[in-house]
């Protein structure tokens, strides 16, 4: 369709006008304007590549797969990375696949990750595919002999895959990394340098939140979003704690609240879910709490975000302690052309993170235990909450 300059200065005029008048199709209207939570421009540093090195002047050859609503293969910036070749795509939708081919200016395109990765020539895939198809894809990476990462979460509502997926990569000596957008936000970053330095010494309490207001759900491949657990989608909030410490969490009650929302009636969705909010109470490694929660039906202001109370200090936006002297917290800098991207600048810090896990032959920041902690704990807890709160243990990954 044809949407000249003319054209959208007159629908924006139309917007604008509708709403000062208060029309009922004017909050429609901006509804629609509005990006996908998470994918907003948010305020970065002036100069993100300020005192950036590269450790290597090797090119990782990059595979990638998955375009689809949030156009997740392209958005992490793996195309402008210095160290990195995008040297083919997949997506199973051709149209898609043309579209991340462009978006990722490469040639070479496979209708499906099961082609792209008998490509000798790739070193490392990531996997922008369905959340129900990311342990199967990254097992099937990795199988292949490439390093391995994905979007968010790892595994999906199975403790099994999770367990399957955990003996491969144990298996391997290839990278696997989850792409956890909280664990660079800004304030968990710091969280994170301060909790390493001693600033908190042991976590008494922490808390998480992804709250995400479900009007209309997100389109997704085969509607796996729709009436979804909000505990099987849980890193964003658990990773005010496992994304500060590197631990985990050993027990949950978590409690359930029904949804007024027709899909998410038990017999309206795949999952026979009736949550639509899902707050769970953890346990930690540590012997501290932590409380939990996601939900798809509170209205208004969204995101993700935490806090945390250790022994020593605390952090709500900025930290109080007994410490005065505090690490560096700046977020590490980006190479020039990669841009901090959305979901609070974090998308860039993901993909450089795991590129400099390849180059220098080590562990990820999300690595497997990480990735399986955040994602286990939120399986478990959806059973608990299925039982009216039950105290549930939950299985525990170290390599």
């Amino acid at each position: 369709m044809n949407d000249s300059p003319s054209r959208r200065s007159f629908l924006q005029t139309v917007g604008a006008g509708a709403a000062a008048l208060g029309l009922p199709g004017a909050a429609l209207a901006q509804s629609r304007k509005k990006p996908i939570q998470g994918f907003e421009e948010t305020p970065t540093e002036a100069d993100p590549s300020r005192g950036w090195k590269p450790v290597s002047d090797r090119k990782i050859r990059v595979g990638i797969v998955g375009y689809g609503v949030c156009r997740f293969g392209a958005a992490f910036g793996f195309q402008d990375h210095p160290n990195v070749e995008v040297v083919a795509v997949s997506d199973l939708f051709p149209d898609r696949c043309a579209g991340l081919a462009k978006a990722c200016r490469c040639e070479k395109t496979y209708p499906s990750l099961e082609e792209l990765v008998k490509d000798d020539t790739i070193e490392a895939v990531f996997c922008a595919t369905d959340a129900p198809s990311h342990a199967r894809h990254c097992i099937e990476v990795l199988k292949h002999g490439k390093h391995a990462a994905c979007a968010v979460p790892a595994v999906f509502g199975s403790l099994d895959e999770a367990e399957e997926l955990f003996e491969v990569v144990k298996s391997t000596d290839r990278k696997y990394m989850m792409f956890e957008t909280s664990y660079y936000h800004e304030d968990l970053h710091a969280m994170r340098q301060i909790y390493n330095a001693g600033g908190f010494g042991k976590l008494i309490y922490s808390e998480g939140e992804y709250y995400h207001d479900s009007v209309e759900q997100i389109d997704s491949y085969k509607g796996w979003r729709i009436g979804l657990p909000p505990q099987w989608y849980p890193t964003h909030s658990n990773a005010y704690y496992v994304g500060v410490t590197g631990g985990s969490f050993t027990e949950v009650s978590c409690m359930g609240i029904p949804s007024l929302k027709e899909l998410f009636q038990p017999q309206n969705n795949r999952y026979k879910n009736p949550f639509g909010t899902e707050i769970a109470l953890f346990r930690t490694n540590e012997g501290g709490m932590a409380r939990m929660g996601v939900s798809w039906d509170t209205p208004g202001d969204g995101g993700e975000r935490g806090r945390i109370r250790g022994e020593k200090g605390s952090f709500n936006g900025r930290y109080e302690g007994r410490e005065d002297k505090l690490p560096p917290t700046r977020r590490p800098p980006l190479p020039p052309n990669v841009k901090p991207g959305g979901h609070g600048g974090s998308h860039g810090q993901l993909m450089n993170e795991f590129v400099n896990a390849i180059l220098e032959d080590r562990k990820p920041l999300v690595d497997i235990t990480q990735a399986l902690s955040m994602t286990v704990a939120g399986i478990v807890a959806h059973q608990s909450a299925l039982n009216d709160g039950e105290l549930m243990k939950i299985p525990q990954y170290r390599i």
